[in-house]
């Protein structure tokens, strides 16, 4: 299965605005999590910037998991990027 890491932005006040989507956000993530396909994910310390790394069989498929988690669907992240990742270390 190929790697994928994901780097995204948070909107302004995202601490504030994520409160009524962090549970469903975070139990998402917790299956994706059991199921094997995200290895890690989480926002960086000012709460701007989020980066993940997902195993997978497709880009395709860490595209749908993220349009389909409650932060992008309730703009909460608003951009991201997917790029294939060789891990070398």
């Amino acid at each position: 299965m190929a790697k994928y890491i994901m780097w995204g932005s948070y909107c302004e006040d995202a601490l504030e605005k994520r409160t009524p989507y962090r549970q469903a956000h975070l139990n998402g993530l917790e299956a994706q999590k059991e199921s094997g396909i995200l290895v890690t994910l989480g926002p960086t310390k000012d709460n701007t910037k989020v980066f993940g790394i997902y195993e997978a069989d497709s880009e395709a498929l860490v595209e749908q998991l993220i349009q389909g988690d409650p932060y992008w669907k309730n703009k909460i992240w608003t951009e991201y990027t997917i790029k294939e990742w060789i891990q070398a270390f």
